[in-house]
C-alpha cells in the first residue's frame, strides 16, 4: 500500500496514482484542471469547528489528532476512510492538501490511519 502526501500546488506526477483532495475548501489559485483531482471526499476532512479551533493555536497537534480521529470514527467518515484504504490497496494514492506543513496537519493523521495495518 502506497500513500503519500503532496501539496495541491505541486504539478501532478506520473507516480501519483489516484489523487485525493483532503481539504474541506478548494485551494485558492488552483484550477480544477491543473489540480487533476480524482476524488474529493469532503466528509473525510476535519470539521469546520475543529479546523478553526486548531488554527487559533489554542491546542496542540496531539489534541487535534485525537479529536480528528474521533471525527473519523463517525460512520460517514469511517466509510470514506475505508474507501481510500481500498484505493491504496489497489495502487498508489496521493493525498493532496494546501497545508503549508502537511506533517503538522490532518494529512499526517490520515496517512497514519491508512497505513496502520501495513506496519
Amino acid at each position: 500500500m502506497k500513500v503519500r502526501v503532496r501539496r495541491v500546488y505541486d504539478p501532478p506526477d506520473t507516480g501519483d496514482g489516484v489523487r485525493v483532495l483532503v481539504d474541506r475548501l478548494w485551494p485558492r489559485g488552483v484550477s480544477k484542471e491543473a489540480a487533476r483531482v480524482d476524488e474529493w471526499p469532503k466528509g473525510l476532512t476535519p470539521s469546520t469547528e475543529l479546523r478553526r479551533w486548531y488554527h487559533t493555536g489554542e491546542g496542540s497537534h496531539e489534541e487535534f489528532a485525537r479529536r480528528y480521529e474521533a471525527e473519523l470514527a463517525e460512520p460517514e467518515a469511517a466509510e470514506l476512510l475505508d474507501h481510500v484504504r481500498e484505493l491504496a490497496a489497489k495502487g498508489p494514492v496521493t493525498l493532496l492538501t494546501s497545508a503549508k506543513s502537511p506533517e503538522r496537519s490532518h494529512t499526517a493523521v490520515l496517512v497514519r490511519l491508512l497505513t496502520a495495518d501495513q506496519r
